[in-house]
């Protein structure tokens, strides 16, 4: 039977559940690193983190939307340079759509304030380690796909996913990407990650530094 949302109360209960998916990689801090999205990806993060007992990074990345059409990603933007666009016949449109308009560029501005304000960690920290990539939901899937593009630039010992919930279709370009992908729940035409969960509200930068402190003092350095 296809699943139902929502599914779950909230992203921390999410986490919990995906942290059951992991313990093969409980107590492994030495070699594995938990890398959340933010926002919607750190409260997942730092719920793995705190049954894990996995050290929890952010690599921020940021969705280039048309202003008209807010939520829907024409492409995204990562470190290192990375940059993607939806696929199709229109890629070449869309790229150069956003940048004669700004918004490619407004992104990448956004892009450095959240590096600097959530402390992604440098390149060299994370080389040759586990990465455990965690957001909240993957709907078309162009964050998610310019992070894991960015940190396989890093040359980790390997790269898996993590999500609560994905699109199929999604699942399976980004399966691609990563040596193990696992989704709580694969939907077919995910319309909204939000209607999977009882409570989603958006996350504040306070909120997101509050959850990432939370687990440095618990785990420790």
């Amino acid at each position: 039977m296809a699943p139902r949302p929502p599914l779950w109360t909230s992203r921390h209960q999410a986490g919990r559940a995906l942290a059951a998916v992991f313990a093969d990689r409980q107590g492994q801090r030495r070699d594995t690193t938990l890398v959340a999205l933010p926002r919607g990806g750190v409260p997942v993060g730092a719920a793995m983190a705190s049954r894990l007992g996995l050290p929890l990074a952010t690599w921020s990345v940021r969705k280039v939307a048309d202003p008209g059409s807010p939520e829907v990603a024409i492409g995204a933007v990562a470190s290192g340079g990375v940059v993607v666009w939806r696929n199709g016949q229109g890629a070449i449109r869309r790229a150069t759509t956003a940048t004669t308009h700004g918004w490619l560029r407004a992104q990448q501005e956004e892009l450095r304030r959240r590096q600097d304000l959530f402390g992604d960690p440098p390149g060299d920290r994370l080389r040759g380690r586990h990465l455990i990539v965690v957001d909240d939901g993957i709907a078309t899937g162009m964050t998610v796909k310019a992070a894991l593009v960015s940190l396989r630039k890093l040359e980790p010992a390997s790269l898996s996913l993590a999500v609560p919930v994905v699109d199929r279709a999604v699942a399976t370009e980004l399966a691609r990407l990563v040596e193990r992908m696992e989704a709580l729940a694969v939907v077919d035409d995910l319309q909204a990650v939000g209607m999977w969960f009882g409570h989603f509200e958006q996350l504040s930068d306070e909120e997101v530094l509050a959850l990432l402190q939370g687990c440095r003092q618990q785990l420790g350095p």
